[in-house]
């Protein structure tokens, strides 16, 4: 029986036909397999066959997906592939176009993964309110990693460089490996019930899912959400993620970005207690000059409605009040004036410019070229010689061989005994502080 003419094909039209019935039957298909013909021509693309012992299949994986792939392809290699299938009509060729390539092994880890933390989610030991915060100011820090990778590097670099004051233990352990994720967990569990530590930082540099593994272990995972003392986790790039950093109170993505997260810069401290210093000078000065003025308005009314005697006692009294209440103030403030410049002295002995004085030894034993030499001591000499003429002009070297600056309660320099009244409290500065004086009487 002849063919109808409604019922002929042309070859594209039956391949747009098997196309359409392969892209509708398999729209997304994970196959396992061995590389084989692996070609990556100019374009970008990736093209290759998946085969087993008695079949294969082409493939393709374009530029936009294949430039992403965290391996090489090469002949032999098994991976695990994820795509769909579909034929090139223009040759007629059944192939499938991959979305996602990854080696064998290191797809059975991710399943794994995600297999455990999904049931470690669902026993609620990463919700975040069971989370500790971090204290505000972190005075001694535990870091569990390998003593030699570039982790520990990193971390101690921003450490010393932001807040140097800082008591840090490493503490030394194998970041991969099969013994890896049980000597984690047992330095966590010493640190942790040692009690010394305000927080404990567990980290490592970046690597494959299956060098960060040790980080995917359960009881290590178990153990980091069981620690009283937070725990933050910075292990591998920021695009990694570990159970570990889901258990920990606080995920850095990397080992620097931990440091800056657990302690301040030791410049913005520092304008912060200079700041709060001002402040706190301010208001001892204007409760100061409150209470002299309720002193002075009551010894109005006392005047007025007490015999002279009374009237006396009660100055004397307010007197000494005042005077005690100064002393006091001083005090303070003298103590609070030197705990600052203990803190800044702290901070200037571990600041970096503080070796330049050895540099500049280590400089001075080169040996260096007779034109630079002279020139290091023709500057030298000359800046000795600034250094001299400003020490002779300096208000403080005229203070150090024994004179005085004597100024008023608002800080103006007296300049004449005329500007003086018996009575009036003086500050006169010398070389070693500020004495308290009272004008008795006027010599003109």
């Amino acid at each position: 029986m002849p063919a109808r003419e409604d019922e002929i094909l042309t070859p594209s039209q039956l391949n747009t036909l098997a196309r359409d019935l392969l892209e509708g039957s398999f729209p997304q298909v994970w196959v396992e397999g061995e590389l084989g013909n692996v070609t990556r021509p100019a374009s970008g693309h990736l093209y290759f066959t998946l085969k087993d012992a008695r079949a294969q299949v082409r493939c393709a994986m374009f530029r936009q997906k294949s430039q992403w792939l965290k391996f090489q392809p090469r002949e032999g290699l098994r991976v695990l592939a994820r795509g769909r299938l579909t034929l090139y009509e223009a040759r007629g060729d059944y192939q499938m176009v991959l979305e996602h390539l990854e080696e064998a092994g290191e797809g059975a880890l991710r399943r794994a993964f995600e297999e455990l933390r999904a049931r470690l989610a669902a026993e609620g030991l990463f919700d975040a309110a069971r989370k500790r915060e971090l204290p505000a100011h972190v005075r001694r820090l535990a870091v569990i990693t390998s003593p030699s990778g570039a982790a520990v590097r990193d971390v101690l670099s921003v450490l010393a460089r932001r807040f140097p004051l800082l008591e840090v233990d490493l503490l030394p352990s194998l970041v991969q490996g099969d013994t890896a994720a049980a000597q984690i967990a047992a330095l966590l569990r010493a640190a942790d019930a040692s009690g010394r530590y305000d927080v404990i930082l567990v980290t490592r540099g970046g690597g494959s899912l299956e060098d960060l593994w040790a980080f995917n272990d359960e009881q290590l995972a178990r153990t980091i959400a069981a620690s009283a003392t937070p725990v933050v986790s910075a292990v591998g790039h920021e695009t990694d993620f570990t159970l570990a950093d889901f258990a920990a109170d606080l995920r850095a993505p990397t080992p620097s970005v931990a440091a800056e997260l657990l302690v301040p810069d030791q410049r913005e401290l520092v304008a912060r207690l200079r700041r709060a210093a001002s402040q706190l000078l301010g208001a001892q000065r204007h409760g100061l000059h409150q209470r002299m003025q309720r002193a002075d308005r009551a010894g109005l009314r006392l005047d007025a409605q007490s015999p002279r005697a009374r009237l006396q006692l009660l100055q004397r009294r307010q007197e000494d009040a005042a005077r005690h209440l100064a002393a006091q103030m001083r005090a303070r403030l003298d103590r609070l004036q030197a705990r600052l410049r203990q803190a800044h002295a702290q901070l200037r002995a571990h600041d970096p410019a503080r070796q330049l004085a050895t540099l500049r030894q280590r400089l001075a034993a080169l040996r260096l070229q007779p034109p630079m030499a002279a020139r290091l001591r023709h500057d030298t000499l000359r800046l000795q010689s600034l250094a001299r003429s400003l020490e002779a002009v300096s208000p403080l070297a005229t203070v150090a061989r024994g004179y005085a600056i004597v100024s008023h309660a608002d800080g103006r320099v007296v300049r004449s005994a005329e500007e003086v009244a018996p009575g009036e409290r003086l500050d006169a500065r010398v070389a070693d502080g500020v004495i308290a004086v009272r004008v008795e009487a006027r010599e003109d």
